[in-house]
């Protein structure tokens, strides 16, 4: 993206339907002077180019003075927030009730103390229904404040029977608070380094997971508490490759929502996430009947009745399709179809490059890349990893990183440009060195790559045959079969051997591995 995109007015304007915009301008243009009404001319302005250029937008309008624009794009960005807060405000529910409590606010200022109780239950009913326990916990305080102004035969009762309301509510939100707390430490942990590394790692992981964790009887849990621990467990697992346990907890948690399906719509982002980690646990385990079945599920989605897509859904959607629809290509080992689908999914995230995270941006290049590698197009597969390597941000999944760059060494000697090998390989031990992720997988490729040239054309089978051994026990050893995932280089060593295509040879261990784990 041009760094100039990356200006908030323009990020805010492009972000807005065509909808959206008719309003604003509609909700803007009423009684507004010659001289105010130049931040609409902005407004048009941005909308209309493709990329944002301060000088070209004061070269077309005159009337608009370079000492003027800094304060006109904030008035234009205030408007804009207003705007959409006006527009269908009853279509976010959240938005709605604080409406309501600022009502509530209004009415008690005017000592209009019954007025002020009836919007509160309605206020209340509408959080209990769409379980907005913050909002709950606001209207609940508000209603102490209002006990104090009434006058009721039975007020011992009622504040007795509020206090008790309280009480259990904040104990609700402070356990969903532990548990959603745990998860975003362990995400935290897993953008940093990916799956566990180490001994270490496994310890930091469990630490933050089992501290802090409060005593609970599952089943009396309510949902809220119940999808923030299943989330909490699930990562977990996954970080620590525990894929079994992982599937099970993943499983709960979107079991949670089909138990409570009047849950879905309200919680939608959540309800999204359940499902993409099921998809994810298929995947690892290989369980394919049952993640084509899901991911046509997943696919429906957008067609849950009640549901108001949104730009941030979309893409939330966009982004965990495409990855599952790759996977599937990489769980049947069919890279040459797989690559058929990158490019659109590539000019797909064009749409949603401003607001995808860097993580999921080096995912997506990754699993380009690695289809390519198993296709054999190593210039497209180098293409994707430079992506990676070039970033500037190398701090987030650095095991990826890592092994993005082991992928790069191999390419280039698949292509045969052995006077870039040496250079790859400093690069590739400093960064690893520098990371403190170096491990006997890698150890064991930057040695064989680095002997590689040397090595005779009659000699280069028994050394692929002794990579081989080398690596093979590896597989087994709880820190280093992480290397594993992001590249099946045991297939492609085996490849070389037998002097067949890397994807014959995965495809058949795929159709192996998938057959065993039906069965299961």
């Amino acid at each position: 993206m041009s760094k100039n995109n990356t200006d908030h007015l323009y990020q805010l304007i492009k972000s807005l339907t065509a909808a959206e915009k008719r309003y604003f301008k509609v909700f803007v243009s009423k009684g507004k002077s010659k001289e105010e009404a130049k931040f609409i001319k902005l407004f048009n302005l941005i909308d209309k180019y493709q990329d944002y250029d301060e000088a070209r937008i004061l070269e077309a309008e005159k009337s608009i003075k370079p000492a003027q624009i800094s304060n006109l794009k904030a008035h234009l960005y205030r408007q804009i927030l207003q705007s959409l807060a006006n527009y269908n405000p009853d279509d976010d529910i959240e938005i709605k009730i604080r409406e309501l409590l600022i009502y509530a606010n209004l009415l008690y200022n005017k000592s209009l103390i019954d007025q002020c109780w009836k919007i509160l239950e309605k206020t209340r009913q509408m959080a209990e229904n769409y379980d907005k326990v913050l909002l709950l916990f606001e209207v609940l305080e508000f209603e102490k404040k209002l006990l104090t102004k009434s006058i009721r035969t039975d007020i011992m009762d009622s504040v007795l029977k509020l206090v008790n309301e309280t009480e259990q509510l904040a104990k609700r939100i402070r356990n969903t608070r532990i548990f959603q707390n745990l998860t975003i430490k362990l995400y935290s942990f897993y953008l940093q380094i990916g799956f566990i590394r180490n001994a270490a790692d496994f310890e930091r992981a469990t630490q933050f997971l089992y501290s802090s964790l409060p005593a609970f009887d599952e089943d009396k849990l309510t949902f809220n508490e119940k999808m923030f621990l299943y989330h909490s467990f699930t990562g977990y697992y996954f970080f620590i490759q525990d894929n079994e346990r992982g599937y099970q907890y993943a499983k709960k948690w979107y079991r949670l929502f089909e138990e409570h399906p009047e849950k879905v719509v309200p919680k939608i982002e959540y309800y999204i996430k359940a499902f993409n980690n099921l998809l994810a646990a298929q995947f690892k385990l290989l369980r394919l009947s049952e993640f084509e079945e899901y991911s046509k599920k997943f696919e429906n989605i957008p067609n849950i009745k009640g549901l108001k897509s949104t730009f941030n859904i979309e893409r939330q959607i966009f982004k965990y399709s495409s990855i599952h629809k790759i996977n599937k290509y990489f769980m049947l080992g069919e890279f040459t179809e797989g690559t058929k689908i990158i490019p659109g999914i590539a000019e797909g995230l064009k749409k949603y490059e401003a607001s995808l995270d860097t993580h999921s941006l080096t995912i997506f290049y990754y699993k380009f890349a690695c289809m390519y590698f198993g296709d054999e197009d190593y210039q497209k597969s180098i293409f994707w990893l430079n992506k990676i390597i070039n970033a500037k941000d190398v701090n987030i999944r650095s095991d990826i990183h890592g092994f993005a760059r082991i992928l790069n060494l191999i390419s280039h000697w698949e292509l045969g440009d052995n006077e870039l090998i040496d250079y790859h390989i400093r690069s590739t031990y400093r960064y690893l060195t520098k990371k403190s992720d170096f491990h006997l997988y890698q150890q064991y490729i930057l040695k064989f790559l680095r002997k590689l040239a040397k090595i005779l054309p009659e000699e280069l089978k028994q050394a692929f045959i002794d990579l081989k051994k080398d690596l093979l026990p590896l597989r087994n050893n709880a820190y280093e079969k992480r290397a594993f995932l992001y590249f099946d280089i045991i297939s492609w060593l085996e490849s070389k051997i037998e002097n067949r295509s890397n994807q014959e040879i995965i495809r058949e261990k795929a159709i192996k591995r998938i057959q065993l784990s039906e069965k299961s």
